[in-house]
């Protein structure tokens, strides 16, 4: 072929092409499929052979592929490009199209790549991809392998597919660093617990092996003392009672203490039952109990058992209520924990989704164990009709 255009001189080819970018950036935001797509229907519909989208990387520094028509494919996230090196480095640092018909190896800004095979084809057109909120995100490749002479109209539409294309590869490398971001967050919450949780555990252990051995010590002495007395003056015998009393006191702060510093039933029984435990040492109020067994990382299962427990804390100390509900569900996106009673409630206008940390009643503590799991709290309340917490958090 001595040369021709892109063949794309029917309005309805571009509006064809123009439909199906919009439908690919539509399909959603990861970067890789959304760059494959564009490349193959930017190839069909010019009756290229080769179609290469190359993406800035963060740092501003070179360019990757990150979308390509096979059998190229295979080579997406492996083929980088220092800014200025080759005609796709060129391009991007003049921000220029570049044109080469033929003998693109005679061309000084061309490199050759051995996985991408430019011996075999002979016509390309690169262009830049910037649009105004992102500015320059990278370049759009064309290839043909015979000769092909490419008009000024053909770099006019490749240039504006780039834009159109380079406004969504922005928007998608945005979702790329917030989910990056989230994930990170996410991390750095799980490290924050464990490392709590962690601690507490070494808290609970030396109270256990500490204070809570020499106590029993004490008491085992105390013991003997009381059964050998026989002869013993009666302020003798009163001051063993009263020192027998302090030390079953201090044994109980200190059981309180290591539960309340780790809570030991979510070992021994785990989140279902544990639970189930919960409720019922609850004696002032009667709590039903419908959950579900969910298999859940250590620091979602604490966070949810901690909040379940100050639920149940404030019905028995704010609601006055006579019945609560406790459940438990799980399905594949999330975790629901709900804690309901028939108290008397309060005025939960202030206590909508979003604001709950603003009340009393521990709420804010709730909300933000929730938070720390990426999860949420919500309250309903409404004077003299009880009141409802549910915890949801995403199911990892």
């Amino acid at each position: 072929m001595t040369g021709h255009g892109l063949g794309l001189a029917d309005p309805e080819r571009e509006n064809a092409l123009l439909v199906g970018i919009i439908e690919a950036i539509s399909a959603g935001p990861e970067l890789g499929p959304l760059a494959g797509n564009v490349a193959r229907l930017i190839s069909e519909a010019t009756a290229t052979d080769v179609c290469f989208v190359h993406v800035l990387d963060d740092a501003g520094g070179s360019l990757t592929l990150v979308g390509a028509t096979p059998p190229f494919d295979r080579e997406v996230g492996l083929i980088q490009l220092p800014i200025g090196e080759g005609v796709s480095g060129w391009v991007a640092s003049h921000r220029q199209p570049v044109v080469i018909v033929e003998n693109k190896e005679d061309d000084p800004r061309y490199r050759y790549f051995p996985q991408l095979r430019g011996q075999d084809y002979t016509s390309m057109v690169s262009v830049p991809m910037a649009s105004h909120p992102g500015g320059f995100v990278g370049t759009l490749n064309v290839h043909t392998r015979d000769r092909r002479e490419f008009t000024d109209r053909d770099v006019r539409l490749l240039t504006s597919i780039g834009s159109l294309v380079a406004a969504a590869l922005h928007q998608a490398r945005l979702h790329r660093r917030l989910a990056t971001r989230e994930r990170a967050l996410e991390r750095f919450a799980e490290q924050v617990i464990a490392a709590q949780e962690s601690e507490r555990r070494r808290l609970a252990a030396d109270i256990h092996d500490g204070i809570t051995q020499r106590l029993f010590s004490l008491r085992f002495h105390l013991d003997a003392a009381s059964d050998a007395l026989t002869e013993a003056p009666d302020f003798t015998a009163e001051q063993l009672v009263h020192a027998r009393r302090l030390t079953r006191l201090t044994l109980d702060e200190a059981r309180a203490a290591i539960n309340g510093l780790r809570p030991p039933v979510l070992d021994d029984l785990g989140l279902a039952d544990a639970l189930a435990s919960l409720a019922r040492s609850i004696a002032a109020v009667e709590v039903t109990v419908d959950v579900e067994e969910c298999r859940l990382p250590e620091h979602v299962e604490i966070a949810l058992y901690r909040i379940a427990q100050e639920a149940l804390q404030n019905v028995v100390k704010h609601a006055q209520a006579s019945q609560a509900r406790l459940e438990l569900r799980c399905d594949r996106d999330e975790v629901s924990l709900q804690v309901t009673d028939d108290g008397r409630g309060f005025d939960g206008l202030a206590l909508l989704p979003g604001h709950v940390g603003a009340g009393g009643y521990g709420m804010g503590s709730m909300a933000e164990r929730a938070e720390l799991v990426g999860g949420r709290l919500e309250v309903w309340s409404r004077p003299d009709q009880g009141t409802t917490v549910i915890a949801k958090v995403p199911f990892p």
